[in-house]
């Protein structure tokens, strides 16, 4: 009665760790990648933080530089100035910034878009629909989107100031 009692208890221990395995590689190995460089960029409308709403197709004829990122998500915070300030030249050449909030409260937005004086549109994907329509993975990742509305490159990870500077020369029109 032990072995079979034994027996069972493996079996069932280890399911449990095949599926524990599986939800890991799924979710960390295997690509989310929906969106590719040459497609076109999923449309979407969001809102900002004052409540002005921002739809992705509104800029065609512009570059978008669309990043993903979170409060918490120290590469993200740590590139946030190097975006304002190559906003701040490329604006006045048809690149724009949207940066897609994931699912977070509008007072931790406004209070780190506060704390790093940040003048692009912020908006708000509270439900997640976004993310997952870009399939995106680990933040921050960024999407190059170019006049015509085709993604022209797709990176993740933190950025230095040269790496914006380029990707915004990349998509100027």
């Amino acid at each position: 009665m032990k072995k079979k009692r034994l027996l069972m208890r493996s079996i069932i221990l280890s399911v449990l760790i095949g599926a524990l395995g599986y939800t890991l590689y799924s979710n960390f190995v295997v690509s989310k990648e929906k969106v590719k460089i040459g497609s076109v960029a999923p449309d979407f409308l969001l809102k900002d933080l004052e409540g002005n709403e921002h739809q992705l197709s509104d800029y065609k004829g512009k570059g978008v530089f669309l990043n993903f990122w979170g409060t918490w998500c120290e590469p993200c915070e740590r590139e946030m100035p190097y975006m304002e300030n190559q906003y701040k030249y490329y604006k006045s050449q048809g690149v724009e910034v949207l940066a897609v909030n994931i699912a977070e409260s509008n007072i931790a937005v406004e209070s780190f878009a506060n704390k790093h004086d940040l003048s692009f549109p912020i908006v708000l994907d509270k439900d997640r629909q976004v993310l997952n329509a870009y399939g995106v993975g680990p933040l921050p990742t960024t999407f190059l989107i170019n006049p015509d509305g085709k993604v022209e490159f797709i990176t993740s990870g933190s950025l230095t100031e040269r790496m914006v500077r380029d990707y915004m020369e990349q998509i100027k029109p």
